[in-house]
C-alpha cells in the first residue's frame, strides 16, 4: 500500500484497514513463537502501512480542526 492509495481511502475505509493490519501483525508474531514464519520482512511492511495509515488519520484531523 503506498501514499497514493492511502489517500484516496475513506476516514471508515482506514479504520478498517487499521484493524485489518494489526490483526496480521498480532498473527505474524505468534506464528513467530512457533517458528512458522518464514519471511520476516513482512513485519517491517506492515508497520510502515500501519504508519502510513494512521499519518493520513493525522492531517486529516488536523485539516479538518483548521476549518
Amino acid at each position: 500500500m503506498n501514499g497514493k492509495e492511502v489517500r484516496a481511502l475513506q476516514d471508515e475505509e482506514i479504520k478498517i484497514e487499521l484493524a485489518r493490519l494489526r490483526a496480521k501483525v498480532y498473527e505474524l508474531r505468534s506464528e513467530t513463537v512457533t517458528e512458522k514464519i518464514k519471511d520476516t520482512s513482512q513485519f517491517g511492511k506492515l508497520k510502515k502501512d500501519i504508519a502510513r495509515l494512521l499519518t493520513e488519520r493525522r492531517s486529516r484531523s488536523l485539516a479538518s480542526a483548521k476549518k
